[in-house]
């Protein structure tokens, strides 16, 4: 369930940047790279202002860009926060319980004689 939801999340991200690269191709005349560079940082509210559209449907179609990609990209932010903290949660647990417990004594022993 987990794989698929990353797949669907990352299907969308692409396509809501495609989608945006061409529109604004299309629509503002901007080359690619501008036009895939003004679509990234749109989506991920840096905004620069460098890049402005000055139609009236590139204004209309950025708004509409940033309601629907911002859902999407902050959906595809907080999947891969709760996966990433999920995994360190996994891996403390693996540290914690690596420790024979012969050890863990022997550290709390030397951490008392240190402390006298």
């Amino acid at each position: 369930m987990q794989n698929l939801r990353t797949r669907v999340l990352l299907a969308l991200l692409a396509s809501i940047i495609a989608s945006g690269t061409v529109f604004f191709r299309l629509v503002e005349g901007w080359s690619w790279l501008d036009s895939y560079f003004f679509t990234v940082v749109t989506l991920s509210t840096v905004g620069y202002g460098n890049l402005v559209p000055a139609t009236a449907l590139g204004k209309i179609g950025t708004t509409v860009f940033i309601i629907t990609g911002l859902g999407i990209f902050a959906a595809a932010i907080q999947h891969f926060a709760v996966i990433t903290i999920k995994k360190r949660e996994h891996h403390g647990r693996h540290l914690i319980n690596e420790d024979p417990p012969e050890q863990a004594e022997t550290d709390a022993t030397e951490t008392d004689q240190l402390r006298d």
